[in-house]
């Protein structure tokens, strides 16, 4: 090429590679620009080239694309920005302004959702750009505040965020009064017609409230309280109305009996204009208040003439969006046993005629509030008699929710789940369902592939508890109370548990269950559920725990790796969670007790071994017990023995324990209840194969020789488990000198000994062998006291006596042995 060519080619190339650069594609760029050097390394244009790549590798990443975002309205480089700060996070202080200040001015960029995410990715990320919004508002809170609102929801909760993080202001009161000002315009972007068509200004509103209900709700006036009200319209979006239930919540609780009256007023001023907007959105406001209001909503609809008047009017109004919200509003308040007999005397049969001939997903919802109303568990006088509950009763509406779940609509499976999970309760509808495989598999599948936090999860996890739920095991004294209540209310039938519900009938059920591969559903499930979602779940798995034989199916579908995480998981410091950790952990000992160790945690994998001892412990330690009533020994004994298993499969593993349950151990071994005492015995035979554990026992300080006097009564005690394994710990700490020295001190520690040799049980008697065996063989001094007080306290004749009588070789060997040394 000649040299005009080679300059011309260099010229396209580092034009090209100025385009690259800027453009994101640095290394592409760097090519170009070399392969132009390598022709005209003087060429002007090459040269202006390299310094102007230079300049622009020296803005930041973040800084360019949105940049290129903002003036260029290059969709890319917005998809990049965005990404970028969901990647990273991690911004200059002044790129971060600069971001800020770029974004936020222009108004007409297109699409918006991506200015909004980098608007809120900035002030999630940056504390430079929280201080420099937080100047803004400073400056002028209207002006800031609209800038920003107007951008998206995302950027708009990023302003009620920052009002709410200290870290952002360098006073208090300046946030304070900002935070005040911003849920004032949050307040009025409400009250603009046709503005809050996304809830957006009610994300803003709830969050505050939410965080700082008690300074915000008084500037809730009446119009912006029935502004909210009116967003619990059944036809808003689930995400208005949850905004606006967050909102009504709040200031239900904080505004005394303003926030009540005006709902008392609200709801009948709208039911009598007879219009159907107008009813459908008082119907509406009713459903959402009894959940978090249901005294003063049962209240209302408990005013005389209201129920009564409600199937009149709702023949009158023909319209299905009504009907709907009364059928809405009719489920909510079975939350309350008047509002059921209410329900009960009045509307049962135009509740038959919907549940039989409605349309869309209306049949499901009549069906749900009949399965709620004649739910004989639900308190509450009978004023319907036999003939309804025959009529309407929980098993006829069976077939009824199996056809909804088959629908593919969720609204169908969701008032489908609901309905099975209230008709679940009876023990006769527990078989019908559970014998029904198509069924099961149907409902692991809506939990498979229902959104975690759904109600439809709730209500499927809750139907799979009643299927799976054991009869609490009540002690002597709970029995009789409750055939004194009984009686003294005159019914019998309480007193006598339905034999659909005892253990042999539910420990089918989880068989049915566990067979279905309802673990691994849960497994695949669990890491994303509500509180409360989790906390029944985890009781399913206590249940399915309870039958020994489905243990090693349910470790196999990875049931006990989902009890440690979730035990892990559980942070709070509320009694729910407590009690679910405590269930977790207690579900997670049976199925160490059944399945070997290293088969569910293997060397290699992740969780280790290690992290089951926590869990197991807690149940032991039992710090939430109170004095109120009996105390449940089931966890503690169980758990003691899932160590015992643990311990025997690792030193390490044993020594951890040691170390970690020591004071809890000699607690235990001194419990008056056998079953406590002799696994705790247990678990000490075998933390005594290892060196911490033998240390416990046998390094002659004052504690280990008290701990040792203690196990010597062990082995003296009726119950035959507790001497066998108090014989065993013995027989391997009777291998060490300073176990023998605290055994010799003891008046009586001799003659326990052979008191185990004369046991009849055999076992006992080999253990009871080795114990003097090893003293007599200690060395030194240690070892002629040993023997002397062997022989005074009968040992010969006893030795002699075994070898006479023993048809064991082992022992008769043992024996002479031992009797050899006694007598040379």
């Amino acid at each position: 090429m000649s040299k005009k060519e080679n300059e011309d080619r260099a010229v396209t190339l580092a034009n090209r590679a100025v385009d690259l650069v800027a453009s994101g594609q640095a290394e592409d760029g760097s090519r170009a620009l070399r392969e132009a050097a390598s022709l005209a390394p003087e060429h002007p244009a090459v040269k202006a080239a390299f310094l102007k790549i230079q300049s622009v590798d020296s803005i930041h990443t973040l800084q360019k694309l949105c940049g290129k975002f903002i003036l260029e309205q290059d969709e890319g480089a917005g998809k990049e920005a965005l990404s970028y700060l969901d990647r990273s996070g991690a911004v200059p202080a002044d790129i971060a302004q600069e971001c800020l200040e770029l974004v936020i001015k222009e108004r007409n960029i297109k699409p918006k959702n991506l200015q909004d995410g980098i608007v809120a990715g900035l002030l999630r990320e940056s504390i430079a750009a929280k201080n420099a919004m937080a100047k803004r508002l400073l400056a002028g809170t209207t002006a800031a505040f609209g800038q920003v609102y107007d951008i998206g929801d995302r950027s708009a909760t990023s302003i009620a965020d920052l009002v709410l993080d200290m870290s952002a202001w360098s006073k208090e009161s300046e946030r304070e009064g900002c935070e005040e000002d911003v849920f004032q315009l949050f307040l009025a972007k409400l009250l603009e017609v046709g503005h809050d068509y996304d809830g957006r200004a009610l994300k803003g509103i709830a969050r505050l409230l939410a965080a700082d209900a008690e300074r915000l709700h008084s500037y809730i006036d009446d119009a912006i309280f029935d502004a909210i009200l009116c967003s619990l319209d059944n036809r808003e979006p689930d995400e208005v109305r949850s905004q606006a239930t967050i909102a009504t919540a709040k200031y239900l609780e904080l505004s005394g009996e303003k926030g009540p009256a005006y709902i008392a007023k609200f709801i009948p001023t709208r039911v009598t204009t007879g219009r159907s907007e107008e009813i459908l959105l008082a119907f509406s406001v009713a459903a959402s208040v009894f959940p978090i209001a249901p005294t003063h909503a049962a209240a209302l609809f408990l005013t005389e003439g209201f129920v009564p008047s409600l199937v009149p009017l709702l023949d009158r109004n023909k319209s299905g969006g009504v009907e709907h919200a009364a059928l809405s509003m009719l489920s909510a308040a079975c939350v309350d046993s008047a509002c059921r007999e209410a329900i009960k005397k009045h509307c049962m049969h135009w509740l038959n005629h919907v549940m039989k001939s409605g349309k869309d997903d209306r049949p499901g919802l009549a069906a749900v509030i009949l399965a709620k109303v004649l739910d004989p568990t639900m308190p509450g006088k009978d004023t319907g008699g036999k003939s309804q509950q025959k009529k309407y009763g929980a098993s006829s509406l069976v077939p009824l929710f199996k056809k909804l779940l088959a629908d593919p609509r969720p609204a169908s499976k969701q008032s489908s789940i609901e309905g099975l999970a209230y008709s679940s309760i009876h023990p006769t509808v527990k078989e019908e369902l559970v014998n029904d495989r198509v069924f099961l598999l149907q409902v692991l599948q809506v939990l498979r592939t229902s959104q975690p936090q759904s109600g439809t999860v709730f209500g499927a996890l809750t139907l799979m508890n009643h299927l799976t739920r054991y009869l609490p095991v009540l002690s002597e004294e709970q029995q009789r109370m409750n055939q004194l209540k009984a009686y003294a209310s005159a019914s019998k039938a309480t007193t006598q548990p339905d034999p659909l519900d005892e253990a042999a009938a539910v420990s089918r059920r989880c068989k049915a269950v566990v067979e279905a591969g309802a673990v691994s559903i849960f497994v695949a499930i669990s890491s994303n559920l509500s509180s409360a979602s989790t906390a029944i779940l985890i009781a399913i798995m206590l249940s399915i725990t309870h039958t020994q034989a489905l243990r090693g199916t349910i470790a196999q579908q990875g049931g006990a790796k989902l009890l440690l995480l979730r035990y892990t998981s559980i942070t709070g410091t509320s009694g729910t969670d407590h009690q679910t950790r405590r269930t977790a952990a207690h579900a997670l000992a049976r199925i160490l007790i059944s399945v070997e160790p290293s088969l569910i945690f293997p060397a290699s994998g992740n969780p280790p071994l290690t992290s089951a001892i926590r869990p197991l412990l807690s149940l032991i330690a039992d710090k939430d017990h109170t004095d109120e009533g009996p105390r449940d020994l089931l966890p503690i004994f169980e758990s003691l023995l899932a160590l015992t298993n643990l311990a025997a499969a690792s030193p390490e593993i044993s020594d951890t324990i040691t170390r970690q349950a020591l004071p809890m151990i000699g607690d235990l071994l001194l419990s008056n209840n056998t079953n406590i005492q002799r696994a705790t015995t247990e678990l000490v035979c075998n933390l005594t194969n290892a060196s911490a554990g033998i240390a416990a026992f046998a390094d002659e300080s004052h504690t280990a020789d008290t701990r040792l006097h203690v196990l010597l009564a062990l082995a003296d005690v009726e119950d035959i488990g507790t001497r066998k394994a108090a014989g065993g710990a013995l027989a391997g700490l009777t291998s060490f000198e300073g176990a023998v020295k605290g055994i010799l001190k003891r008046k009586r520690g001799v003659e326990i000994l052979l008191g185990l040799c004369a046991d009849e049980d055999r076992e006992i008697v080999h253990r009871g062998l080795v114990c003097v065996s090893n003293c007599m063989a200690t060395e030194g001094k240690v070892g002629e006291e040993a023997r002397m007080k062997i022989e005074g306290n009968h040992g010969a004749e006893i030795l002699k006596n075994i070898i006479r009588r023993s048809k064991e070789s082992v022992l008769v060997k043992l024996g002479r042995e031992a009797l050899d040394v006694l007598m040379g």
